[in-house]
This record gives C-alpha cells, structure tokens and sequence, in this order.
C-alpha cells in the first residue's frame, strides 16, 4: 500500500472519530464537548483535504 493512501486511511478515520464523538457529546448533552467536537472534525476534513492535494501535486495519488 502506498504511504499516502495509508496516511488519507488515518485522517478518514479521524473524522470518523470525530462524528462519532459529536454523537457522544449530543448523548450526555455537554454544550463544550459538541463544540470541541465540531471544531475537532472541522480541523481534520481541512489538514486531510490540504494533504490530499499535495499528494495529488506530487503525484502520490
């Protein structure tokens, strides 16, 4: 497996955690926890979405 593929594999993962955690965070109905959440998931789609268009300038992908 390519090195990029597995490292775009851990940042869908990580959003995934994150939508997961927002979930949570509605279930225990803790206001900073969603926040935290949101901006978690928000931070990863954008670093991953950045990496993703390096990889695809170098030609990774």
């Amino acid at each position: 497996m390519n090195i990029a593929k597995l490292v775009m594999a851990l940042f869908s993962i990580a959003a995934l955690l994150s939508m997961i955690a927002i979930g949570y965070a509605i279930a225990i109905k803790s206001i900073i926890s969603i926040i935290a959440s949101i901006i978690a998931l928000v931070a990863v789609f954008g670093i991953g979405f950045n990496m993703k268009k390096k990889f695809r300038e170098k030609g990774l992908l």
